[in-house]
Order: structure tokens, then C-alpha cells, then sequence
């Protein structure tokens, strides 16, 4: 009972003495470390990364055993193998470390640091914005009438290079009649989507990627697929139009909200690429909760 006593003593010394010593830069620290080890939790939880964890736990597990255990053939073997774990770690996770990656670029606070850096004043860029989204939103209600399809992607802060060399660079402003006759249906860059960066028409006929979400409507076709995968592999604002019902849609952030007319398209594309001086910061579909709230397709 006294050894039990002595050790609890002890212990509560231990704890006082850390507590003593804790400093405001410990507190930083080990908020960080909480913050980096919910944000793993975050990522590896219910995807195909969280599998491949617990197979690593497993080998780790096994590799204990035979060290305790002297098993030197197995012990050399798994040794041998978790000496390369971070390379091996970067190549199973590439997918997961990348998206993770892509998520801190997309934050508030990291866009508002890079928009504050750019050599655009702040006006020219809103004025160019906001010509290109009238030119979307004309050459939408035009291929709406004519029953013509359209895939038109809005850059922002992630650059799209890698798509844009797989279309055709036009470098053209954003006029309703030309964006309209890219996509008339004989034209040559029909077939694709057309990426607008800085309020210009950049490319077209670019190869956009599909997503891959099983929550995905069936009666959507490729086109509005791949404007949930643009939006899902990218900060970016993607209009499509159906070719088979005319309908307009929006996708941002991995969802697609449709039915949009040219009253509703150029509010939501004005409060979602200029911000606050049309329509607030967030934009309509993050303040009626249709980006996080609704699932793709309805």
C-alpha cells in the first residue's frame, strides 16, 4: 500500500513539474502536432490510404515480434524493407499527399496571401472577370436555345496548365459569340472544355478529368462528369451546359448544381469568382449550402 502511495506521489510530482515548465510555445507545438495528426486521421479514414495503414501497422507489428522474438532471417527481411518506409510511404500515399497538398492551397488564407501578391490590380482583374462572365453567361443562353452542349472551366487559384496543353490555345477575349461558336456543334473544339484564365478565353478542346465519385447521378453523360472531376481536382468554377436537356449547370468543389437560368448564372458566377462586391464572400452556393450541402446531380 505504501509502494502504491509513493508511486501515485510520484507520479503527481512528474505532472506538476511538466506543468510548471509548460510554455506558450509547447501549447503551439502541440496544437500543431493535433491539428497535422486529425488532419491524417482525416484523410486515411474510409478511403483506399486507410487500408494501406493498417497493413504498414501490421508489418511493424510483425517486425517487433521477431525482434523480441529473435527471429533474425524474418527481423533482417522486415528490417531491411521499413528502412525505405518514407519513400515507400510518398509512392503508396501519392494520391492522398497530393490532394492533402491541394486542400492547403485552396484555403482562404493561403488564396488571400497569393491574390495579395499578384501584379494585376485589383480593378482590372474584377473588370476582366466580370466581361468574361457576361460572355459565359450569353453564350450559354444561346447554346441553351440551340440545344448544343458547352464544358467552360473558370481558372482560379490553381493553375491548370497541365489541361490546357491538352486542347488548343485561343488567347481570345471572352466574347458570347465566340464562346457560343467554339462550341456550335460542327466546330472543331466542340469537343471539350474550354478553360477561361485572367478574363480570356486560354484554350479549348482541353481533356478535363472524370470523376470518379459513385454518388453521381446515372442520367448525368460525360460532360457534367467531368465538370464534378474538374471541380473535384481543382479550386475551379465550371458551367456546363447539356446538350440533350439544355439545362445549366455549376460544379464547385466536387458538386453539381443544375436548373440555372441567366439571371441565376451570372449572380452565381459574380459572387463566386469576383466575391465580395457581388454577392459576398463564399458565394450563393456556399451560403445556401448547395457546394457541401447537396450531392452531385440533384
Amino acid at each position: 500500500m505504501g509502494s502504491f502511495i509513493e508511486t501515485v506521489t510520484q507520479a503527481g510530482d512528474t505532472v506538476l513539474d511538466l506543468a510548471r515548465r509548460f510554455s506558450f510555445k509547447d501549447a503551439i507545438d502541440v496544437t500543431i502536432v493535433t491539428f497535422l495528426l486529425y488532419g491524417l486521421i482525416k484523410l486515411v479514414r474510409d478511403t483506399r490510404a486507410g487500408q494501406l495503414v493498417k497493413g504498414i501497422i501490421l508489418l511493424v507489428a510483425l517486425y517487433l515480434v521477431s525482434f523480441y522474438g529473435d527471429l533474425m532471417m524474418l527481423n533482417g527481411i522486415l528490417r531491411a524493407f521499413l528502412q525505405s518506409t518514407v519513400i515507400m510511404v510518398v509512392i503508396l500515399f501519392q494520391p492522398e499527399i497530393r490532394k492533402a497538398l491541394e486542400q492547403v492551397g485552396h484555403s482562404k488564407a493561403v488564396q488571400s496571401i497569393t491574390s495579395n501578391l499578384g501584379s494585376r490590380s485589383r480593378d482590372a482583374e474584377t473588370a476582366g472577370t466580370k466581361e468574361a462572365i457576361d460572355g459565359v453567361v450569353e453564350a450559354a443562353a444561346i447554346l441553351q436555345q440551340l440545344r448544343m452542349g458547352a464544358l467552360i472551366v473558370f481558372e482560379r487559384q490553381t493553375k491548370l496548365g497541365e489541361i490546357i496543353s491538352t486542347g488548343t490555345l485561343v488567347d481570345a477575349g471572352p466574347s458570347g459569340q465566340l464562346i457560343a461558336n467554339i462550341f456550335f456543334n460542327k466546330a472543331p473544339l466542340h469537343d471539350g472544355g474550354m478553360i477561361i484564365r485572367d478574363g480570356r478565353v486560354c484554350a479549348a478542346g482541353c481533356i478535363l478529368p472524370l470523376t470518379a465519385s459513385d454518388s453521381v447521378s446515372a442520367e448525368l453523360g460525360t460532360r457534367h462528369r467531368a465538370a464534378i472531376g474538374m471541380s473535384e481536382n481543382s479550386d475551379a468554377v465550371v458551367v456546363a451546359v447539356s446538350e440533350e436537356t439544355g439545362q445549366i449547370s455549376i460544379a464547385i468543389g466536387g458538386r453539381l448544381q443544375r436548373n440555372y437560368n441567366r439571371v441565376t448564372l451570372s449572380e452565381t458566377l459574380c459572387a463566386e469568382l469576383i466575391g465580395e462586391e457581388a454577392g459576398g464572400e463564399g458565394g450563393i452556393l456556399g451560403k445556401l449550402g448547395l457546394v457541401k450541402g447537396k450531392k452531385s446531380g440533384r
